[in-house]
């Protein structure tokens, strides 16, 4: 194997090369996955895909949690206002009040994405 070989580290059927970006997964890429694996038509995976996030979304915006068993939960949370600093000038700045996303990876999805657990197990 030469030297830019060893390099290359396959995980889970994935091939990861070595480089500062990783690859991303589209929501277009989770269509074609649909329609590789359940066999649904391409309109069929984008609608569903859409649909999914649609949901997801809606629920956050509502103000509520989303929890996907072994995968993570979704959460809101409140951040209250604090003064701020201006970088450039030094000037001070109040931060208002706001809510945010945050996302907290299961244990399942933590040990697999450490390769401490096999991938390709059920997400139950």
């Amino acid at each position: 194997m030469s030297d830019d070989q060893e390099d290359i580290k396959p995980l889970g059927g994935v091939v990861l090369l070595p480089s500062l970006e990783t690859p991303t997964l589209t929501k277009a890429e989770l269509a074609d996955l649909l329609f590789d694996k359940l066999g649904l038509n391409k309109r069929e995976s984008k609608d569903m895909v859409e649909a999914f996030f649609d949901i997801i979304h809606a629920t956050l915006v509502r103000g509520d949690d989303v929890k996907l068993s072994g995968f993570g939960n979704f959460n809101i949370r409140r951040k209250a206002p604090r003064p701020g600093r201006n970088p450039r000038t030094g000037e001070s700045i109040p931060i208002k009040a706001r809510n945010v996303v945050t996302f907290h990876a299961s244990h399942k999805l933590k040990a697999q994405v450490q390769g401490d657990a096999p991938a390709g197990e059920d997400f139950e």
